[in-house]
């Protein structure tokens, strides 16, 4: 998860669709804005999402370096979202529609169990949590047309306006084709966090066990 919640577990946010913008063609705020509030739009009418994630955490403190880490991200309707560690192979961050369930490898005797998140959590569920309300908590400002992964996308910053925010600023590439975030650079307190998507797919049918955490053997629930 965005390891707000220990070291791997990440998260992030989503968008666009512009038409394709010649070279003289001014992007502005405004617009930048209109792409924002359509990706909210789309995230919110979502079936169901996957996509495989590949992050790097930039630490700011000297002589840490950056550290890598992929796997897979579900997501079915408001209260299921599970990001799923294939490397390191075990962490997993789960909501399962009753708890949020966090694990890494770390730590291999305690998985710890939050009650079930009453809104978008940071690292829990990081599309919702910087799509909701945006236009209000958010200054948001175009920054520029991309192509990642072969996909033109649209980058757009935003700045938090209230103190009460985990992370100073987020870049989101929101791809034109699909509405979808395909890349987010976050800006945290301690480090910088990228989150490349590959692979998108959305309203997708998630098998159940996907929003499954099965405590392994010998490891002890710690109730948050």
């Amino acid at each position: 998860m965005i390891r707000a919640v220990p070291r791997a577990l990440a998260a992030l946010a989503i968008l666009a669709a512009l038409p394709v913008v010649a070279p003289a063609q001014v992007v502005n705020n405004e617009n930048a804005t209109a792409i924002v509030l359509r990706a909210a739009r789309v995230y919110k009418n979502l079936s169901g999402l996957q996509a495989d994630f590949r992050q790097r955490l930039i630490d700011d403190a000297p002589g840490i370096g950056t550290r890598d880490s992929r796997g897979t991200i579900y997501q079915s309707g408001d209260t299921k979202f599970a990001m799923r560690w294939s490397d390191p192979a075990g962490d997993a961050m789960i909501v399962d529609g009753q708890n949020l369930w966090v694990y890494v490898t770390d730590n291999p005797k305690q998985v710890l169990k939050y009650p079930m998140p009453t809104g978008p959590v940071y690292g829990a569920n990081f599309m919702g949590y910087f799509l909701e309300n945006a236009e209000d908590r958010y200054r948001i400002s175009y920054v520029k047309s991309e192509v990642i992964n072969g996909i033109r996308t649209d980058a757009v910053l935003l700045e938090p306006l209230g103190k009460d925010m985990n992370f100073r600023r987020a870049t989101i590439w929101f791809a034109r084709t699909d509405n979808l975030p395909h890349k987010l650079q976050i800006v945290e307190p301690l480090q910088t966090r990228v989150l490349t998507l590959f692979r998108v797919q959305p309203n997708v049918s998630i098998p159940p066990d996907r929003f499954k955490f099965v405590v392994p053997p010998g490891v002890s629930i710690k109730v948050q």
